[in-house]
């Protein structure tokens, strides 16, 4: 399993020079490439480095593996600015606003570096990088956490609020997930952000209030325009994302410590396109299609996996509509945003804690849920609705797009 883990370097007056140095000369490289690989639209490493990889070497001086390890910086950063845009497309389609396009590339003169083994090894206490001026050995600190027994695959010296840091990407033997007689199922929405199937809330109020304050100050900022306007926009480039990425840790470590401590597995139901298959209110459009769902539901897999608890996802179409208690399906079964009330039997709860029971159910049978479209119609049995008639006898029949 891979993660990335921060390590702070501490490095005497000289050192830093020394660093600095060396990421404006890297960073120079990266710039000089950038607009001939966005003009020739050379988007991979091996055609970046076959195109410039002899006059860059010459031009700047660095070595043969720090001037490929800077190819390979531009290339994966048109192709993962390609497809971001391409995902943020999608949703500004949806959205009915101007679709972006891939513009050329620039890159922070104190950006960051990318090494590998060849050029940086960690020690127990000290890492050895490279620079310009040769070699230097320097301390670090790292987290409580970091891993007795890992192996490190890549790391990024980054310069931050005027401190050196290494962001290790760290490889750790794998644990291989136990198979669960059980599963905690996981609902992800916009008024509460994951609802579990044992009753437990993460809402996003708290979430929403700093999201508003964030958006009323950015937009006072940027209507005022001045210099110190634009500084303290620069200040505050992040905050909002970083809160959002501390929340996401915090839910997900709970949601993994309860799976873990009841040795269930986690069901999650399918996200790929949430953002365009599901509507919501015109007042909750902005909090839909900002939140991070698929940062989420990435800190609970690579969380469960690390612990051994096992991650399933399951196709989440009809969670919100199906009833926990006998199956039955039908839209009206959900008549606001958080009531539930079966048509069927007469079964009513919180709509997020049934839709999060039905996933966990859906997590232990290993046939698909089978429901008929609204456009179809006619009379379809679920998965659920066969086990329970089988257990409870007959029920009153699923009905979809009818009553």
């Amino acid at each position: 399993m891979q993660s990335v883990t921060k390590l702070r370097l501490f490095a005497s007056p000289n050192e830093r020079q020394m660093l600095f140095a060396t990421m404006e000369r890297y960073n120079a490289v990266c710039n000089a490439a950038s607009p001939i690989a966005f003009s020739e639209r050379q988007f991979s490493n091996i055609g970046l480095q076959k195109r410039l990889y002899y006059s860059i070497r010459e031009a700047f001086g660095l070595s043969a593996q720090m001037a490929q390890l800077a190819l390979r910086k531009v290339a994966s950063g048109y192709r993962s600015t390609k497809e971001a845009i391409r995902e943020q497309n999608k949703v500004l389609a949806a959205l009915g606003k101007p679709l972006k396009a891939l513009t050329e590339i620039s890159f922070r003169a104190h950006g960051a570096i990318c090494y590998d083994a060849r050029v940086l090894s960690l020690g127990r206490n000290r890492v050895s990088i490279w620079t310009l001026d040769g070699r230097i050995h320097l301390r670090y600190s790292k987290p409580d956490h970091f891993p007795a027994v890992a192996t490190v695959k890549q790391t990024d010296l980054v310069y931050r609020d005027g401190a050196f840091w290494l962001y290790a990407t760290v490889e750790t033997p794998d644990v291989e997930p136990a198979e669960p007689t059980e599963y905690l199922g996981v609902d992800l929405g916009v008024v509460n952000i994951a609802t579990t199937s044992e009753g437990e809330v993460f809402s996003s109020a708290a979430t929403e209030t700093v999201r508003q304050r964030y958006g009323r100050l950015r937009g006072i900022l940027q209507k005022t325009g001045t210099k110190s306007a634009k500084r303290k926009l620069r200040q505050i480039s992040g905050r909002e994302r970083r809160f959002k990425t501390d929340t996401n840790h915090v839910i997900s470590k709970q949601i993994v410590c309860v799976a873990q401590g009841t040795k269930r597995g986690i069901a999650l139901e399918d996200l790929k396109g949430i953002l365009l298959r599901t509507t919501v209110t015109k007042v909750q459009r902005e909090r839909h299609h900002k939140w991070a769902f698929h940062q989420l539901r990435s800190f609970i897999e690579y969380k469960a996996y690390g612990v051994g608890v096992r991650v399933k996802v399951i196709d989440g179409a009809y969670t919100s509509q199906q009833c926990s208690a006998c199956g039955f399906v039908h839209p009206d079964n959900r008549p606001t945003q958080a009531a539930f009330l079966c048509h069927a039997c007469g079964h009513t709860e919180n709509a997020d804690l049934n839709a999060a029971k039905n996933i966990a159910a859906r997590a232990l049978v290993n046939e698909p849920i089978a429901v008929c479209s609204p456009d179809i119609g006619g009379e379809v049995e679920s998965q659920a609705y066969k086990e329970h008639a089988a257990i409870h006898g007959s029920m009153p029949p699923t009905l979809v797009g009818g009553s």
